[in-house]
């Protein structure tokens, strides 16, 4: 299985059109959030900036996605070995991890509403509802990715090919970026905070 090329370069110029989507799509959602946290610090420095510290659920979610990055790299090593088995665990515990990631998160926002944070009182809480919940609408996206997967995993035949080979390859990049992105995100906020 070691020489499986699951590419498909074009005959054209040799980049595959879902790969160089999946990176443009990457490139896009890299600018709106360096866009935003460039906003962030823009608006801080006019002041009126309520500062406070980072509920901790946050630092547990990030965890939660570190931990669902793993599984995910062991999956598709499973699968390259036609391990079945441990392939579909591996994209079973990646969706849990990325589902317990938005309850976390979600924990985190309550425990700033309860401590009256909400998304009016101040620009400062606004982004830490506004980023981090459009972070989770890429969560989310990438959790259909990986239902997909899951469905794949359980209704095709059990057998490697370059097809299944190629979607989990694509759907573990999207999966990595995203959770690479909220590793920045939270390093961000961290340096922010008083």
């Amino acid at each position: 299985m070691e020489n499986i090329q699951y590419l498909y370069p074009s005959k054209r110029n040799g980049v595959n059109p879902q790969i160089f989507a999946l990176w443009l799509g990457i490139c896009g959602i890299t600018m709106m959030f360096a866009a935003l946290t460039s906003a962030y610090l823009v608006r801080k420095g006019a002041g009126n900036w309520l500062e406070f510290h980072l509920p901790s659920p946050f630092y547990f979610s990030t965890g939660a996605i570190i931990l669902s990055s793993i599984t995910l790299y062991f999956s598709s090593i499973w699968l390259k070995e036609a391990k079945f088995g441990l392939y579909k665990l591996g994209l079973i515990l990646t969706f849990v991890l990325g589902i317990v990631f938005i309850y976390l998160q979600i924990s985190g926002w309550k425990i700033m509403y309860s401590h009256g944070l909400d998304i009016k009182v101040n620009p400062s809480a606004s982004f830490l509802y506004a980023i981090p919940g459009l972070h989770i609408l890429h969560v989310i996206g990438g959790l259909i990715c990986l239902i997909v997967a899951i469905i794949h995993a359980f209704f095709l035949p059990n057998k490697v090919s370059e097809k299944r080979l190629f979607r989990l390859k694509l759907t573990s990049q999207y999966w990595h970026f995203v959770g690479l992105l909220w590793v920045y995100l939270l390093i961000f906020f961290y340096i922010e905070q008083p």
